[in-house]
C-alpha cells in the first residue's frame, strides 16, 4: 500500500513536471537539521527564551528518539524496496541510511509543532506552523524519499516527544530542584542509546556488490544524536547558571544578538565541529561535532 501510494505520487510528479516538486523541495529544506537549529537559536536569542529552550529541549529528545528508531527498525528507502520508485532529483545520494522514521517529518514536528502546542501565538501563525507540520512530511512522500508510515511515525514521535518536553519544562520551571534530575536522566538515556547502537548488529544486505546500509556509519549518527543533546544540556545548564540570559531586553539588543549568532552558528556548524571531529574521528568525534551545533544555539 505504501509503495502503491508513492508510485501514484511519482506518476504526477512526473507528469506534472518540476513545478510543485520544486516547491516540495522547499518545504524538505524547512526540515533540514541545520535550518530548524537556526530558527530554534534565533527564537531563544532575540523572540522568548523560555520558547526556545522548549523547543531546543524538544528537539534534542526527539532527534535521540529518532536515531533509535532507526537503528531499532533498519528499514530501508522505497527505491530499495521497489526499484519502480524513483525519487525526485539527487535524492538516492543524499537521503542515506534507514528510512523509518522520518527525520525531517520529526524535526518540523519539534520545531513548528512544538510552537503549535505552546498554543501561545496569534491564531494566523499558528496556522502557518500546523500547516508547516503537514507539508514537511508530506514533502518527503511526495519527493519519493520516505513512504506514508516513515512520515507519519516520525510526526507523531515528534509531536509527543514536544508533550512530554512542555512537561518537562513545567516541572523544572516549578521546582528547579527537579532540573538536575531531568539533566541526569536525558545524559543516561544518551548514554543508553548509544551503547545500545554500538554493540547491536545490522542487517548486511548489497546490491551490486555494495553495502545497503553502513551499521556503523548509523551508530556513528545515533553518537550525533547523544551529542546533541548533550550539547544542548550543557548550554542550558550554563546559561541557567551563570548567564542569567533573558529576552526582556531592548529590540536592538535582540536584533544585534541574532546578527553576532548568525555567523557563530554557521562557523562553529560548517568549519569549527567538523574540524574537532575530523581530528579525533570516531564516535567520540561524531558526538563532539554534534554537541558542538547544540551549544552554541543555547548559550550567547
Amino acid at each position: 500500500m505504501d509503495i502503491d501510494i508513492l508510485l501514484i505520487l511519482q506518476r504526477f510528479r512526473n507528469g506534472a513536471g518540476g513545478v510543485f516538486a520544486s516547491f516540495f523541495s522547499k518545504m524538505t529544506y524547512l526540515g533540514e537539521t541545520p535550518a530548524v537549529i537556526l530558527i530554534m537559536a534565533v527564537i531563544y536569542w532575540s523572540l522568548d527564551r523560555r520558547t526556545g529552550t522548549y523547543l531546543m529541549l524538544g528537539w534534542s529528545m526527539n532527534r535521540l528518539l529518532n536515531v533509535l528508531l532507526k537503528v531499532t527498525v533498519c528499514a530501508y528507502r522505497p527505491w530499495i524496496r521497489d526499484a519502480r520508485i524513483i525519487p525526485y532529483g539527487d535524492s538516492v545520494t543524499t537521503a542515506t541510511g534507514y528510512s523509518f522514521p522520518s527525520g525531517h517529518s520529526a524535526n518540523a514536528a519539534s520545531v513548528y509543532g512544538g510552537m503549535l502546542i505552546r498554543k501561545d501565538l496569534s491564531k494566523a501563525l499558528r496556522y502557518a506552523m500546523g500547516a508547516l507540520v503537514l507539508l514537511v512530511p508530506f514533502s518527503r512522500i511526495y519527493l519519493g524519499v520516505h513512504t506514508p508510515q516513515d512520515a507519519a511515525a516520525g510526526t507523531a514521535a515528534g509531536l509527543m516527544t514536544m508533550i512530554f518536553s512542555l512537561w518537562v519544562m513545567k516541572r523544572t520551571e516549578a521546582d528547579p530542584a527537579k532540573e538536575r534530575t531531568a539533566v541526569i536522566t536525558v545524559l543516561i538515556m544518551a548514554t543508553a542509546v548509544s551503547a545500545y547502537a554500538a554493540l547491536k548488529s545490522y542487517p548486511e544486505d548489497y546490491v551490486d556488490g555494495k553495502l545497503i546500509v553502513d551499521g556503523t556509519k548509523m551508530a556513528r549518527d545515533t553518537f550525533k544524536g547523544a551529542g546533541g543533546c548533550c550539547g544542548f544540556l550543557a548550554g542550558w545548564m550554563l546559561q541557567r547558571r551563570f548567564a542569567g540570559f533573558s529576552t526582556d531586553v531592548p529590540m536592538g539588543v535582540r536584533v544585534s544578538r541574532s546578527a553576532a549568532g548568525i555567523p557563530f552558528f554557521y562557523a562553529v556548524d560548517l568549519i569549527i565541529a567538523p574540524a574537532v571531529s575530523g581530528l579525533i574521528g570516531g564516535a567520540a568525534g561524531a558526538f563532539i561535532e554534534a554537541a558542538g551545533q547544540e551549544t552554541p544555539a543555547s548559550t550567547q
